[in-house]
Order: structure tokens, then C-alpha cells, then sequence
């Protein structure tokens, strides 16, 4: 039996997992998703020590996975508890001393949304649209209570202004997953930050940004292959 410690990327909600959670169960592994700092003080230190807090005393080795803005949280684990293996999604790859504040620019992430946009026939200059941008994909139910939630509370900007304090990607299996239909982190300029800072293979799956929303059985599928 695997343990799977599920952290949700900016929106930092445990429901973020909900649809992929009952599906880990389901093929008889246990699955724990956790809740992010709301604390606007809080950094890269204080999200680490969150999740820790969240988990039981783990029997066995744990596989993280990681959505988003969660790649800066996800390694800092490896040491403090029993990571078997990292699981990248739709993540962002810091470089040592890199804070996430700095990693839009240092990746070219504008320039690289800007042309996927164009490809895609979308208006490059458009503002940043939820519903455009993260839910296109998302069953309209779920968008709508997602969206009804509210807004998150995070993250903070201590956590965006501080740097990553790692000197290399730990010494533990990484896997890297990627929504083809991702607009906010587009496939391209996924394969091209992955391969320059972690030299992993992408591994390529039908989705967009939100892909636990919206594909939870094939992301559970990749997830547990």
C-alpha cells in the first residue's frame, strides 16, 4: 500500500484533491490532502511545516504530488519525512535561490502563454480569466462550486518573495506530469524548463491546468503507474 500526500498549488485548498482522493482509496492506497498556510506572513518554511503537521506518523514511505506552485513546497519535504518519490503536475521547477516571485521572469513564462495563446486562436493580451484560463476543461458543476467557494485565502506574499533554499533537486525519484491542454503552463514551455532544470522526462496527459478537477480518474491512472 502506497501513502499519497496530496498538496494543492496557489489556491491552497485540500478540496482542490477531492475528486482524486476517493479514486487513490479506491485502488486501495491511502491518500491524505492538505490545506495550505492563509497567514500572509507565511513562507516557504511555514507551508513545509503545515503539510508535516497535517499527516499521521507514516507506516511506510510516502509519494508526494504536487499541483503547481506546490513543485517550490513538494522537495523541501525530502529529509524531514520518508519521500519515496516525487509527482510533479502542471508544477512550477524552482532553481536554487529562486523565489517564486522571480521564477515567471527567470522561465519566460509571459512570453511562453503569449504564443500559446496565439496558436491556439485565444487574444494574447487578454487579462488572466479563471474561467478562461484554469476551468475550460473542468465540468461545469464543479467549476460552479469551486467558484462558489470563494476566493483562497493564499498564498502569501512571504512565500513568493522567498528564495528557494535548496542547492539541487533532492537525491529522490521525480516524475513530471503535464496537462497538454494546460493554458496557464503550456506544454512546450513545460518540456523546456523540465529538461533545463530537472532533466526528467515530460510525460504528457489529456487535461488542462486544473486536471484533478477535471480528469480525476486518468490523472489517478498516471498518478499510480
Amino acid at each position: 500500500m502506497t501513502e499519497y500526500v496530496l498538496i494543492p498549488g496557489a489556491d491552497g485548498r485540500a478540496w482542490y484533491w477531492h475528486r482524486v482522493v476517493p479514486e487513490l482509496r479506491a485502488r486501495g492506497h491511502e491518500a491524505v490532502a492538505v490545506d495550505l498556510p492563509e497567514d500572509n506572513t507565511a513562507g516557504l518554511a511555514d507551508y513545509t511545516d503545515a503539510v508535516i503537521e497535517q499527516l499521521d506518523a507514516a507506516s511506510g514511505r510516502l509519494v508526494v504530488v504536487a499541483q503547481s506552485l506546490a513543485g517550490f513546497v513538494a522537495p523541501l519535504l525530502c529529509g524531514r519525512i520518508p519521500v519515496e518519490k516525487l509527482i510533479l503536475v502542471n508544477a512550477m521547477v524552482p532553481a536554487p535561490g529562486e523565489s517564486a516571485g522571480e521564477w515567471w521572469a527567470g522561465t519566460g513564462h509571459p512570453e511562453a502563454r503569449r504564443i500559446a495563446a496565439l496558436r491556439d486562436g485565444r487574444d494574447p493580451e487578454a487579462p488572466f480569466d479563471p474561467l478562461v484560463d484554469f476551468f475550460h476543461d473542468v465540468p461545469p458543476e464543479i467549476a460552479d462550486e469551486a467558484l462558489a467557494i470563494g476566493p483562497p485565502g493564499g498564498p502569501s506574499e512571504a512565500l513568493f518573495a522567498d528564495p528557494w533554499p535548496l542547492d539541487a533537486w533532492p537525491d529522490v525519484p521525480t516524475r513530471f506530469l503535464q496537462g497538454r491542454d494546460d493554458r496557464f503552463f503550456p506544454l512546450e514551455f513545460q518540456r523546456k524548463v523540465v529538461a533545463e532544470r530537472l532533466g526528467v522526462p515530460v510525460e504528457p496527459l489529456p487535461g488542462g491546468h486544473l486536471i484533478a478537477l477535471a480528469r480525476p480518474e486518468q490523472l489517478t491512472d498516471w498518478i499510480c503507474g
